[in-house]
């Protein structure tokens, strides 16, 4: 069950960079918490660490726009623009206007308001919309 300080994370690409991501923050952090991750490649580095934290990895975005209230914040990880279009029009089709996205920008962001020694892997060229 979700308190009214619990904020539910999603990351769309476990590769690289989501891998790194969810390794070093874990499953929950404070009252903040990785709940699900879309990733293709079912041989990604991320997908054995979201297993290990009881994070629920799914296929592609569709099925985490669908979840609707039970994400607030989808981290999209991926470094493809097709991704982030994809997504934003899936949020759009379902009637998600809850959940935000969050491109690697605002990862690097937290990375180092976390206070990680160890840098974020700069994989992508493009970090934005």
């Amino acid at each position: 069950m979700k308190s009214h300080k619990d904020i539910l994370v999603a990351i769309v690409g476990l590769g690289r960079v989501g891998s790194k991501f969810l390794a070093s923050f874990g499953a929950k952090v404070g009252s903040i918490k990785i709940v699900a991750a879309a990733e293709r490649d079912r041989s990604a580095p991320g997908v054995e660490v979201a297993s290990k934290l009881g994070v629920k990895v799914v296929k592609d975005t569709k099925e985490l726009a669908m979840l609707g209230e039970k994400i607030d914040i989808i981290f999209d990880l991926s470094g493809c623009a097709d991704t982030r279009k994809v997504l934003r029009s899936e949020l759009a089709r379902s009637g998600n206007q809850h959940t935000a996205i969050a491109t690697e920008t605002m990862a690097f962001l937290i990375w180092e308001l976390m206070g990680e020694k160890e840098k974020l892997p700069d994989a992508h060229n493009k970090k934005g919309y």
